[in-house]
């Protein structure tokens, strides 16, 4: 299975290309401003055992992330399906701790992913109440890719006050 993780792994990071450039902003809902921070990531995957169940995976997922967020990640990832005939899912739950454009603090994101018949579907979010520090009441959402063999992500998010 860790073998298929392998394929798996990329089609969890390679859904859309963006690029590393600056922060941007944006109105939101309710006049709220949405941001944007952007940048690079390296990802740790180790299988985990005993698996939790039959026909599942279980995976410690770490990341060192740069750029406008610079930060380390610490979290689990479940898997279940068959990547190599294209038919699998996945969710994850990780810590991030670190600064975001000069705010430091940390806040939890969680994940989830399915490839079948019908393409690749992935959604990437801050869990709500998790933020810290200067983080606290972050919420938004994040995009990653692969390009090239780099992971990249553009989060969109806001925190209470920004204006």
């Amino acid at each position: 299975m860790v073998h298929g993780f392998r394929v798996w792994q990329g089609v969890a990071g390679g859904l859309l290309l963006m690029a590393v450039c600056g922060t941007g902003l944006a109105r939101g809902e309710a006049g709220m401003v949405s941001r944007h921070a952007r940048g690079t990531f390296t990802v740790n995957v180790i299988a985990l055992s005993p698996p939790p169940a039959e026909g599942l995976s279980r995976y410690s997922i770490n990341k060192e992330v740069h750029g406008d967020l610079e930060a380390t990640t610490r979290g689990e990832m479940f898997s279940a399906g068959d990547p190599q005939k294209g038919a699998a899912g996945y969710v994850a739950i990780e810590v991030v701790t670190g600064v975001l454009l000069g705010k430091r603090g940390s806040f939890a994101m969680g994940q989830h992913a399915t490839i079948d018949a019908s393409g690749r579907k992935m959604t990437v979010f801050v869990v709500p109440g998790s933020g810290t520090g200067e983080l606290t009441g972050i919420g938004g959402t994040l995009t990653i890719t692969i390009a090239d063999g780099v992971h990249s992500y553009d989060l969109e998010y806001s925190l209470p006050g920004d204006n």
